[in-house]
């Protein structure tokens, strides 16, 4: 007889009660997820977070009192919530917070507005330990706000990133560029024509040299350190 398999746990911290409502009855709805936990605001989704052990925590960006920024911070901060994952809900796709919330450790971002599936989407990727850089822009939301100064890290040593990078080998390099640009591993396996298991073994020596918890703080790495640079549209 076989197994079933452990549903994907959901934290949903937003400040609009029925919003909440609208996404625990979609997600308990899925049988592979549930809903485990609920939070108005950052402060309360760190609590729920270390009470509950999600694997996904779906965060407003904007709450009050204690914002989805800082709350994402405190989590990604907190050694016994490593493995907890937290993709950010934003009204609109391009958000003034999207450097700092993914230096700060969010795996992605998705629009409030996106579709059903999308969302159910996102709480896999995030939770298979992917980073969800939103299939509608992120990858081009990201360059923008680091061209228009956004991903500039006031807070970090000049040239960090780049001694950082130093540490990776060519090939580590090469594929840190392909991340960059939002490919997947069987994308960068079949541009380097290696296996898509040879290009997870280097994504995973890239983020633990790095200290990045995911693929999106790659992206974010591969922008500040000027290895990859926003193309202009």
């Amino acid at each position: 007889m076989e197994e079933t398999p452990t549903p994907i746990r959901v934290l949903l911290a937003d400040d609009q009660a029925l919003l909440r409502s609208a996404f625990r009855v979609l997600v308990d709805s899925e049988p592979d997820m549930e809903v485990v936990g609920e939070a108005g605001d950052g402060a309360q989704a760190y609590e729920r977070a270390r009470e509950t052990l999600p694997d996904v925590v779906l965060m407003d960006i904007r709450m009050p009192g204690t914002d989805g920024l800082a709350a994402t911070r405190m989590i990604s901060g907190d050694p016994e919530l490593a493995a907890v994952r937290v993709v950010m809900l934003t009204t609109f796709e391009v958000d003034e917070y999207v450097a700092a919330a993914l230096r700060a450790g969010a795996s992605g971002f998705l629009g409030k507005g996106a579709e059903p599936d999308e969302l159910l989407n996102a709480i896999r990727v995030a939770a298979a330990g992917e980073a969800l850089l939103s299939p509608a822009a992120t990858k081009g939301l990201i360059a923008t706000f680091l061209a228009q100064g956004g991903g500039a890290d006031p807070a970090a040593p000049a040239g960090e990133h780049a001694q950082r990078l130093a540490a990776l080998t060519g090939r580590e390099r090469e594929v840190l560029v392909h991340v960059a640009a939002g490919l997947s591993n069987d994308g960068i396996a079949g541009r380097l024509q290696v296996s898509p298991l040879t290009v997870k073994t280097h994504v995973n020596r890239a983020m633990a040299k790095l200290g990045a918890r995911d693929r999106a703080q790659l992206v974010v790495v591969a922008y500040e350190s000027g290895l990859v640079r926003p193309r202009s549209e």
